[in-house]
């Protein structure tokens, strides 16, 4: 293990920034390092989750499936974490499924020994439970959009944050550094594919995006939050 990439990876997360080195040095003998092909499921919906896991490199899909259709809910790559759920309660199931889209190296903590740490550091729970409802909180903005907002502007709202999440700056705007296939936006957004196909032309049409062999860019992504006002008038 890459004690310094490790340990810059652990102190980047929210719940464990203000720990000291030593603490730091103390957590690696806990964390598990494992290398997953392409296409390989992390763990499905409804599975009983006990672990927790920290991207190292590579790229993962959390969704979810009610049996007819797939709705994505993020794409991690390095430095995200996901699963800390698993570590809060036992016996929790999983919320959603997590699959890799690329290599990637995860380094994977046991809720086992997630409690020994706690046992030096009790303030680490409260983060995390706050951590994670934060990301309930985003989950159910999620939702909220899927009821009240048409296909464009839910389109529109997706790439902002897709932008936030994954940005590049380009001389020509800001680039969604993920390869993204027009399903897999209609997977984040709940419409077909063909709907989104016909709005991504439209964007481009306007002149407010351009795609790059898959990658979007925003040419102005202030234009399109006003547009999402706009459309809420």
């Amino acid at each position: 293990m890459d004690n310094h990439h490790f340990k810059s990876l652990v102190a980047a997360l929210p719940f464990f920034k203000d720990l000291d080195d030593p603490y730091l040095e103390s957590t690696m003998p806990l964390f598990h390092k494992r290398k997953v092909k392409k296409g390989s499921i992390i763990f499905l919906e409804g599975d009983e989750g006990d672990e927790f896991y920290i991207i190292e490199t590579g790229l993962v899909k959390i969704y979810s499936f009610d049996g007819a259709k797939t709705v994505i809910l993020s794409f991690l790559r390095e430095g995200d974490y996901f699963g800390e759920m698993a570590l809060i309660k036992p016996g929790l199931l999983r919320s959603a499924t997590a699959e890799t889209l690329g290599p990637t190296v995860l380094y994977m903590l046991r809720r086992r020994d997630f409690e020994q740490l706690l046992e030096k550091n009790n303030k680490m729970a409260l983060q995390m439970l706050w951590f994670t409802m934060e990301r309930l909180r985003k989950a159910n903005e999620q939702i909220q959009d899927l009821t009240f907002l048409n296909v464009r502007s839910r389109i529109l709202k997706i790439l902002l944050r897709l932008s936030k999440e994954h940005g590049v700056k380009m001389a020509d705007g800001m680039q969604i550094n993920l390869k993204l296939t027009h399903q897999q936006i209609a997977d984040l957004v709940g419409a077909v594919r063909e709907t989104v196909t016909k709005v991504l032309l439209e964007l481009q049409e306007e002149d407010l995006i351009s795609v790059e062999q898959k990658k979007v860019i925003l040419k102005d992504p202030l234009k399109l939050k006003k547009k999402i006002s706009e459309s809420l008038k």
